[in-house]
């Protein structure tokens, strides 16, 4: 690359174990118009299962130290990646001969945390020691998925091909139970993706699926609360607290 008579990005799409997945080239042209295409990066990303990311460009000037416009828009892709549990691994600067690693010059992010290894699932491995007890581990991960998958309809769009309503109902009922909320019928439709007739429809199946149970308001008969069966509880939260090795 570093030969290139054009600025040339590359990705290379890394696991959870910092292993190359694939390398791609995304855009041709001046890397000031990176910001421009955070879609298409973490569009590629999800449909690659990436949880990291390392940027490559060239400078055909041959100088191989980062411009402001880099540093800007590599700060500006990783306090996005965040969002996603994406990590901005390095942005590596190349010429004929030389190359600078911008992560090399200090934190990618403002006050970014020490790298570590994440997942992009909805669940995250836990570390060998970590005293995080099964059920917070099951609450952060619910809510980190529940994060995500909302990010995703902002990010993607086209909720009719990524809608999953009735597990998302799940999830939300099970995050608002675990804040010791109560959850009407009617916010957990409003919630959804789909339309409220489809969503009430979507409660019903789900009572009659014996996976939540409506509760009346006994200070407003007119309004019910929708709550999580205990063994559906125990079951959503087995599935959020699991260590990786058990799923696998």
């Amino acid at each position: 690359m570093g030969s290139l008579p054009d600025e040339v990005l590359r990705i290379l799409f890394l696991d959870d174990a910092q292993r190359l997945i694939a390398d791609e080239q995304l855009q041709h042209g001046s890397v000031r118009q990176l910001d421009l295409y955070p879609r298409t990066i973490f569009r590629r990303a999800i449909e690659h299962g990436a949880t990291g990311l390392i940027l490559v460009h060239n400078h055909p000037s041959g100088d191989p130290n980062p411009s402001e416009n880099d540093i800007v828009a590599t700060r500006k892709l990783h306090d996005l990646g965040r969002t996603l549990d994406i990590e901005i691994v390095d942005h590596i600067i190349v010429t004929a001969s030389r190359a600078r690693r911008i992560a090399a010059l200090g934190p990618i992010g403002i006050g970014r945390k020490k790298a570590r290894g994440a997942l992009f699932r909805d669940n995250q491995r836990s570390r060998a020691g970590d005293p995080t007890s099964s059920r917070t581990r099951a609450f952060e991960n619910a809510r980190r998925a529940s994060r995500r998958r909302q990010y995703r309809r902002e990010l993607i769009g086209s909720p009719k091909l990524f809608g999953e309503p009735a597990w998302d109902m799940l999830i939300d009922l099970f995050i608002h139970e675990r804040e010791g909320k109560k959850v009407p019928i009617s916010a957990l439709c409003l919630a959804s993706t789909i339309s409220p007739s489809t969503a009430l429809r979507r409660v019903n199946d789900l009572c009659a699926a014996g996976l939540i149970v409506k509760i009346e308001d006994p200070a407003d008969g007119r309004r019910h609360f929708v709550e999580l069966m205990p063994d559906t509880a125990n079951r959503i939260e087995a599935y959020f607290g699991a260590e990786e090795e058990a799923i696998w």
